[in-house]
């Protein structure tokens, strides 16, 4: 493994779950692979641009031979997606908000997720070009979504997957932090989290 990626969310600092589950993730993935790159990229402390109309217009339909004006969104979104495609390992920690993912993953996501770079339609059908790589999820939650009534609420994981699945990335391994505002489970979410970590093939 050369390069990881590490995609983290939340604004809450020291007291967030996902980050906690982050920075034990990457201790253990660097222990076992010492030489590789480790790249943290804040979204909380560094929010990205949404996409707007200009870029959107670059990014979505790049004709060699007739080029729309480049703009700086867009070389952002180069870099980015760059850095995607040149990563071994994608970690993304995040919070769960309102059921979902917050506006700031969704505006990465959709910088990167591009047109004859991560993915091409072919045929009838879709062909991802981010292709042989890992990662790994922490979503925080304060509930419990993995199983029970409230399951069916979840749209974080099975969105990421999703999206994940389109650009080429199979390879997808899930680690909770959940329960964080449920008496008795609160104070366990994080050290499960831990344990799971420590469990997992790096």
């Amino acid at each position: 493994m050369k390069q990881i990626l590490m995609i983290e969310v939340s604004p809450r600092g020291p007291a967030s779950g996902s980050r906690a589950a982050a920075d034990r993730l990457a201790a253990h993935l660097i222990a076992a692979h010492p030489a590789a790159r480790l790249i943290r990229r804040d979204l909380a402390a560094s929010p990205l641009p949404h996409l707007d109309g200009a870029t959107l217009g670059v990014i979505a339909a790049r004709d060699p031979a007739n080029p729309a004006p480049m703009t700086e969104l867009a070389r952002l979104s180069d870099e980015l997606t760059d850095e995607l495609l040149a990563s071994d390992c994608l970690v993304i920690a995040t919070p769960m908000w309102n059921f979902g993912i917050p506006s700031v993953l969704k505006a990465w996501i959709d910088l990167v997720v591009r047109p004859g770079l991560t993915f091409q339609y072919a045929g009838e059908g879709v062909l991802g070009l981010a292709q042989g790589k890992q990662a790994i999820l922490l979503p925080a939650s304060g509930g419990v979504f993995s199983e029970g009534p409230w399951r069916p609420w979840d749209f974080v994981e099975p969105y990421l997957k999703q999206v994940l699945g389109f650009i080429g990335i199979s390879d997808v391994e899930t680690i909770r932090i959940e329960g964080m505002n449920i008496p008795g489970l609160a104070e366990q979410a994080v050290p499960n989290a831990f344990a799971a970590i420590e469990s997992l093939a790096a």
